[in-house]
């Protein structure tokens, strides 16, 4: 008799704060029997580490998957290949597999890569959103993201110049801005906004940092870190 293939669940953790994984997050991870778990060049798992101090994982299958940070693209599909192979055997036996993924799964999401290709494989996948950084940062900054009527644009930074976006109307969101942090100001002083730009790193994890005036923040923020640019 055929073996009933498992389903690929991407499920987001949050940002940082166990206490905002979601009840549907739970009771997936709860269900799954294999959690699969993107982990770094140096072994940290920190989406793992967010879900552990909410859930025991006893008897569960951990499986890491391993991704380049190269911006070579034929090294980074390699390496989604590879962890979709991974996950697919795990499937092929019926096991539910449920990959973790911080922030939300629907952006500038890992979760996304290996989707596709396991869903061109013909497998089932299901996406379980998850609160996203930027809406956590402005939580704890005590501040809106947009009013009525306004745009918002979430902007990866280091893809193009900054001025010409940050000039759009409306609130802006700069992801990833750790090492591109000196562009960021220059571009802030340039269109005259750095006196409406706040910054969080790390939101939500032991060492996070707030920084409601960007002109006084050390320019090594880390990875983790976020700007939000209020509306003029």
């Amino acid at each position: 008799m055929e073996v009933k293939k498992g389903v690929l669940y991407g499920v987001g953790v949050g940002p940082g704060d166990p206490e905002l994984l979601t009840i549907k997050a739970v009771r997936i991870l709860r269900e799954c029997p294999v959690i699969a778990v993107p982990q770094t060049k140096s072994g940290e798992t920190l989406a793992l580490d967010i879900v552990r101090q909410v859930l025991p994982l006893d008897g569960k299958t951990i499986l890491p998957l391993y991704f380049s940070m190269e911006r070579d693209r034929s090294l980074l599909h390699a390496a989604h290949e590879r962890a979709a192979d991974a996950v697919q055997t795990r499937l092929d036996a019926g096991e539910d597999v449920a990959m973790l993924n911080l922030g939300d799964v629907s952006i500038y999401a890992t979760w996304g890569y290996i989707m596709d290709i396991v869903r061109a494989r013909g497998y089932e996948t299901v996406m379980v959103p998850g609160v996203p950084s930027f809406c956590a940062a402005a939580s704890r900054l005590g501040t809106t993201l947009v009013s009525w009527g306004s745009p918002l644009h979430i902007i990866p930074v280091g893809k193009g110049p900054l001025e010409p976006q940050l000039k759009q109307s409306g609130g802006k969101v700069l992801m990833k801005a750790g090492h591109n942090f000196p562009q960021i100001i220059a571009a802030l002083r340039e269109t005259s906004q750095l006196n409406l730009a706040a910054l969080v790193e790390n939101c939500g994890l032991p060492n996070e940092q707030v920084c409601a005036d960007l002109s006084q923040c050390p320019e090594d923020v880390g990875y983790f870190a976020t700007v939000i640019v209020k509306e003029k």
